[in-house]
């Protein structure tokens, strides 16, 4: 098992580290946009988000990893096999910009069909990542075809493949995490639309955290394993905050004042639809469980504004500014400095 950069040593990039963390404690919230400069962290800190999440209980030799709880059509069918259970990691799947839609989807198992003529389904990266979270590394770069894929099981929950005399339908619900750089290409607004959470993340400008940064690398790459345990403890407060926080989640309390000023918010940005509000909200009541909070307030929804929403404004001709910083502005007339 390869070795990977600890998440708590990660220098700066606050915002996206907080996304993820969201995200691991309220899957609804949906994905992870992180869009920005080339070698700031990206997808070291999503590969790092896999050792940070606690294992998860899953069906025994079920495919799709499905909680024992709501058996899969292949666990019933094996029936009493689905309420025997163990323990897995939670599954981080990266989908490569050159993957096959056999690939992703899933496809006729050739070698089962040739050797003994059975029509068996092989399962593809969606049935993999099932509870867990899908990564696309340049997702701007995505083939249209498979966009439309993913937006239609994202939606749904659920990926249903039909070919080759085969009939399958199984469950994907999985966060999506999608990294890359605004330059070389623009998202598709139907799939914008389908991450909870866009975060910018840019090269450090100041000397120190340039150095800091270097010198982690540095020190992980000539000796991973005694770097990894530097951090462990590090990671292991954050493991244990996220546990805690999911646990937390359903008693923290979004009052009438809460949902009023996430509205306000909303319509003062002139977004689209309500999936601003309810992303924002839930975004909000995460953040409030990692602090230990179990009331939604201010604080939370202005800390998590940013992120769930600059990526759901319309274009506006009359203000050339960017979308973070008429956020922030519409966050100060409405909440105050």
């Amino acid at each position: 098992m390869a070795l990977v950069f600890p998440f708590s040593a990660i220098v700066g990039q606050d915002e996206m580290k907080l996304a993820l963390m969201i995200a691991a404690v309220d899957q609804s919230v949906g994905g992870v946009l992180v869009l920005g400069d080339r070698g700031t962290g990206k997808s070291t800190a999503v590969r790092a988000l896999a050792d940070l999440l606690p294992a998860m209980k899953a069906s025994l030799d079920c495919r799709y990893n499905c909680d024992p709880a709501s058996a899969c059509e292949d666990c019933q069918k094996r029936k009493g096999r689905a309420a025997k259970s163990h323990m897995v990691p939670v599954p981080v799947v990266d989908l490569p910009l050159g993957a096959t839609e056999d690939r992703v989807v899933g496809a006729l198992d050739l070698e089962r069909a040739l050797a003994g003529g059975v029509k068996a389904f092989e399962p593809g990266l969606l049935a993999r990542a099932n509870r867990g979270f899908l990564y696309i590394d340049e997702v701007n770069l995505l083939e249209d075809h498979l966009v439309d894929l993913l937006i239609d099981v994202a939606a749904s929950g659920e990926n249903v493949v039909e070919r080759e005399g085969l009939s399958v339908r199984h469950p994907a619900r999985f966060v999506l995490v999608g990294s890359g750089n605004p330059e070389e290409g623009e998202l598709r607004p139907q799939l914008l639309d389908r991450f909870g959470l866009s975060v910018e993340v840019r090269t450090p400008t100041d000397l120190k955290t340039r150095v800091d940064v270097v010198r982690r690398r540095d020190t992980f790459e000539r000796d991973r394993a005694g770097f990894i345990e530097t951090w462990r403890s590090e990671d292991e407060k954050l493991r244990r905050q996220i546990i805690a926080a999911r646990k937390r989640l359903p008693d923290v309390a979004v009052t009438d004042a809460a949902l009023e000023r996430a509205a306000a918010l909303c319509m003062k940005l002139g977004t689209d639809g309500l999936r601003g509000e309810l992303t924002l909200i839930r975004a909000a009541r995460a953040l409030a469980s990692l602090e230990g909070d179990m009331t939604v307030a201010d604080a939370h929804l202005k800390r998590v504004a940013p992120p769930a929403l600059r990526h759901r404004l319309r274009r506006n001709p009359l203000d050339d500014a960017g979308s973070s910083v008429r956020v922030e502005r519409a966050i100060a007339e409405l909440f105050g400095a």
